[in-house]
């Protein structure tokens, strides 16, 4: 498997964990978004959309990372990143969900940029939006937390949940928001950032990281 990437895209950082949890190999392919790596013609071949992830295998390729996940669930199985009955698993995808669709899109670079470019947003404007929508979101996982969760986001072990919050708990830390308000949501990340697989595909210790 070849997974196109970037070291600091959240997405990627979602899928990057799924497949160290399942012990799957990859090569990785760097796309640097600050310099427009992903618009390269070659790569739009690959993925219309010409963002990251996608994940080629078997001359397949797969994009969105939600999507690249569920993949691996249904053909790599073992460990389980979702419950085995219905509602459980109903749950967790909203879990999920929280993140990647109402957290994360309002948040990433493209979104920043055309805030900057196109609205005339300063940085304490950029600030705000940032710190409304990672609050309002992680107020709902807070609840959903501590309705669902045990030592992980969802139960007792690791799954899509945390795959999810861990990269938007980076995210959250790199734009210095506050957190104390959200003690479960900060606990879980911290169960999940401490198995060694999680651990492996933090930003920082990708081949394509800033060097610090």
């Amino acid at each position: 498997m070849r997974l196109h990437d970037y070291w600091r895209s959240g997405a990627s950082y979602r899928v990057r964990i799924a497949l160290n949890l399942k012990n799957l190999h990859y090569e990785q392919v760097a796309h640097d978004l600050r310099t427009g790596a992903q618009a390269d013609p070659a790569y739009a071949v690959i993925n219309p959309q010409r963002l990251v992830p996608a994940l080629e295998m078997e001359g397949q390729v797969l994009t969105q990372s939600l999507a690249i996940v569920e993949w691996l669930e249904e053909r790599h199985p073992a460990p389980a990143l979702l419950p085995t009955d219905p509602d459980s698993r109903a749950i967790v995808r909203a879990m999920a969900g929280v993140i990647a669709s109402d957290i994360h899109p309002l948040n990433n670079l493209r979104v920043l940029v055309a805030l900057r470019r196109d609205l005339d947003a300063g940085e304490t404007r950029i600030s705000a939006w940032i710190a409304r929508w990672i609050g309002e979101g992680f107020a709902a996982l807070e609840t959903m937390i501590v309705r669902h969760g045990g030592a992980h986001a969802f139960g007792d072990a690791p799954g899509l949940v945390d795959c999810c919050l861990v990269p938007q708990l980076y995210s959250a830390e790199r734009f210095a928001m506050p957190l104390d308000a959200f003690p479960r949501v900060v606990a879980a990340g911290a169960a999940a950032r401490g198995l060694p697989a999680v651990a492996a595909a933090h930003p920082d210790r990708q081949p394509d990281a800033d060097a610090r």
